[in-house]
């Protein structure tokens, strides 16, 4: 196999076990390994530290799964110590000391840029950053402006605006990329900040253990001991940015509705930065209490909808640039028009296809896409246009009249209709439905509301929405 294949099969492993192995391990003993042959189902690796082979038994397993997983069938991993590679490490540490030694000032510089590195990757490290999810690899669209925006604006003077910052939107939409890029963004032009990136589920464990840990302590020594939670509040109080992902998650938990609040006043009150993400918006939630959705509210609330087509084939169009993958113009659009729900499921579409076409060798065509990701018919995406087709039809109105300025009641009634249906059979964002009926952002917001209103009291639009959807469900 060559030997392009076999490091990019090895490039799409590493990202897996990034996420499974403790990173320790990770950084110290798997990313150095170099990918050497696949040969027989058997993928061998070397290394020249002569202590990996030992210490990687027991993560034997994991990287043969993570090899399997990425090539679609049963792989075996094996690590074989390289005396040759060995030397060659050697050799570079030898020659990096000289260099030290010879150019003080450049290795100043070096150093400087070096802690920022370090710092990122202590960060990834302890709060689980991917270095993938930075500013410039976010793909810009009219779903996404705004919150990118002000993510933008809060990285580059946290503290001082947008604070809170919330973003909300649903699942796969690049909310966590974008609160994970405000933080790399921060630690390496700001180095002297401390920033905090957490999972409100791991702030909720971390509270749950610190109190269990405190009331085994108050047990054994029949005294009050409150150093646990104390650690735990120290932990996320002193910090000069919180970033706190997937929010909705405490919904209903009181006790760490309480911690967060005080944790939340500490910070604001001394002009520390916070951003939240969530699936929904501060007003959506049922179980938590006004205090705190007032906070979330009291900054500025950013929401990231379903990216339209053209976004989404700007994100492929990215991803084929970045991994040196030729994708033609009609498999972009064809992918972007089937997987039109998230951005995550778009990539691992994406994902899926030029690992598959590389480990067997077959070109990226849209009959071998279609076989990929076992496409049929039936997976056929409802599209804006289709939707006004069929709906003029319906009604014995012109499609033309539909996006045009026609102002007549059976028009007019028409057009809400199949506005209300593109959205609600549709993935589309309310921008591009807009654009699609050549109608402003707000207009279209106010007719799918009406709709939406007027169906549950009258029982003949509701017939008619029924008929029609399943018009064009057929």
């Amino acid at each position: 196999m060559a030997d392009e294949l076999i490091k990019q099969i090895w490039d799409e492993v590493l990202i897996i076990l990034k996420e499974t192995i403790l990173a320790t391990t990770y950084e110290t003993w798997i990313l150095p390994l170099v990918p050497h042959s696949f040969e027989d189902n058997c993928f061998c690796a070397l290394t020249g530290q002569s202590l990996a082979v030992q210490i990687l038994k027991k993560n034997q397993k994991d990287i043969s799964k993570a090899l399997s997983q990425v090539c679609k069938k049963d792989v075996y991993f094996k690590l074989i110590y390289d005396e040759e590679l060995h030397k060659q490490l050697e050799k570079e540490k030898q020659k990096s000391k000289k260099e030290e030694q010879k150019e003080f000032i450049h290795n100043l510089e070096k150093r400087i840029a070096s802690s920022r590195y370090d710092g990122l990757k202590q960060m990834q490290s302890d709060c689980k950053l991917n270095l993938k999810y930075k500013f410039e690899n976010f793909v810009v669209g009219a779903n996404n402006k705004f919150a990118h925006a002000v993510s933008v604006a809060v990285a580059k003077d946290p503290g001082k605006q947008y604070n809170p910052l919330f973003i909300y939107g649903g699942s796969g939409l690049g909310k966590t990329h974008l609160l994970q890029a405000i933080g790399h963004d921060i630690l390496f032009n700001k180095p002297k900040l401390k920033v905090k990136y957490v999972k409100a589920e791991e702030f909720v464990n971390d509270l749950v253990n610190a109190l269990a840990r405190g009331m085994d302590k108050a047990n054994n020594s029949k005294s009050k001991n409150n150093k646990e939670m104390n650690d735990f509040r120290d932990k996320y109080r002193n910090v000069d940015v919180l970033l706190v992902d997937d929010i909705q998650f405490i919904e209903g938990k009181t006790r760490t509705q309480v911690e967060l609040f005080n944790t939340f006043e500490s910070l604001h009150n001394a002009g520390k930065q916070i951003v939240f993400t969530s699936d929904r918006s501060p007003d959506k939630f049922e179980n938590l209490p006004d205090r705190l959705k007032t906070r979330f509210q009291m900054g500025l609330l950013a929401d990231i909808q379903v990216p339209d087509i053209e976004t989404r084939m700007a994100i492929l169009t990215k991803l084929a640039h970045d991994n040196n993958i030729e994708m033609p113009n009609d498999i972009i659009e064809f992918l972007a028009t089937v997987y039109n729900k998230n951005v995550r499921e778009l990539e691992g579409a994406f994902n899926t296809i030029s690992a598959y076409s590389s480990i067997n060798e077959i070109p990226i065509t849209l009959d071998n896409v279609k076989r990929i990701i076992n496409y049929s018919e039936k997976h056929k995406t409802l599209t804006v246009e289709g939707i006004i087709d069929i709906t003029a039809e319906y009604y014995n109105v012109s499609v033309d009249d539909i996006k045009g300025t026609t102002r007549g009641a059976k028009t007019a009634y028409a057009r809400q209709i199949a506005i209300y249906l593109a959205k609600e059979l549709t993935n589309e964002s309310f921008p591009y439905i807009g654009e699609c009926f050549n109608r402003k952002h707000s207009t279209i917001i106010y007719s799918h509301q009406k709709v939406k209103t007027d169906i549950n009291t009258d029982r003949h639009l509701a017939s008619e929405i029924k008929e029609l959807t399943e018009k064009i469900n057929a």
